[in-house]
């Protein structure tokens, strides 16, 4: 597992946090504008938050998920030690010493390890 260095603190946005399981019906909006690669959705029940858009069958209304995907990040500070599970879309699950899990951009991450042999570099 890979270890990174928060450079830019990163706090999670002050809405709840979705999950998509695969399968699940679920409305497409609009691109987001910093990060094009994500869409808006909207889960059943109406709450919505930013997926990326490779996890859906279209681009943009009535869609199926094709996987699971959980909207949760993680609170960080700088200078904060994080291990660093999987990547997708730029960002990081990651963990922080306490256990608490959740994606942090790309961009407010320095990687400390080279990816150990069978890891997926991206």
């Amino acid at each position: 597992m890979r270890r990174a260095r928060v450079v830019v603190a990163h706090r999670a946005p002050d809405r709840p946090a979705i999950r998509v399981r695969r399968g699940d019906a679920v409305v497409l909006g609009n691109r987001d504008r910093d990060w094009p690669q994500f869409v808006w959705t909207v889960v059943e029940g109406g709450n919505g938050g930013w997926v990326p858009a490779e996890l859906f069958d279209t681009d943009h209304g009535r869609a199926t998920a094709l996987a699971d995907y959980d909207t949760r990040e993680l609170d960080a500070d700088a200078d904060q030690v994080v291990q660093l599970h999987h990547e997708m879309a730029r960002w990081w699950w990651a963990e922080d010493d306490t256990g608490a899990q959740g994606w942090i951009p790309e961009r407010a991450l320095e990687l400390l390890d080279a990816p150990a042999s069978g890891d997926n570099p991206t």
